[in-house]
């Protein structure tokens, strides 16, 4: 699996969320970030974590100053369909419709969002482009 198609761990998720939200940030303002979301960590635990997300591709430094700012490669969409391809993979062999059958049997998904669902089919099987 080549580094830029890893999977993001939940706490590099956590950084990829500050990041996308904030743009470039240096180490101290992203552990500042995660503390407000109650997750206290230690400026080298959030620095170590950067440095692999900079590993993987994921982000890109720039010297700001004495430090670095870090800032997002990788959008949050290509980030989700990643993670939405893999979830796929991984546990529907690749059939979307059991996805969407195990989001209406576990009550994530409800009657009022599937009726939208299906006026947005209806809309691009008209040639339509639906809401988006």
């Amino acid at each position: 699996m080549a580094a830029r198609d890893a999977r993001l761990t939940v706490l590099e998720l956590e950084i990829m969320k500050i990041l996308w939200d904030t743009g470039p940030s240096p180490v101290q303002e992203v552990r500042d970030r995660l503390a407000a979301a109650g997750r206290d960590l230690a400026y080298n635990t959030v620095q170590t974590m950067l440095n692999v997300l900079h590993r993987k591709g994921r982000v890109r430094r720039a010297r700001d100053g004495r430090a670095f700012a870090y800032a997002p490669v990788t959008t949050r969409l290509q980030a989700t369909r990643h993670a939405v391809g893999d979830l796929l993979g991984r546990m529907f062999d690749g059939r979307a419709e059991d996805l969407v059958m195990s989001l209406v049997e576990t009550r994530r998904l409800t009657p009022e969002t599937l009726t939208r669902l299906s006026r947005l089919l209806d809309d691009e099987k008209g040639g339509g482009h639906g809401r988006r």
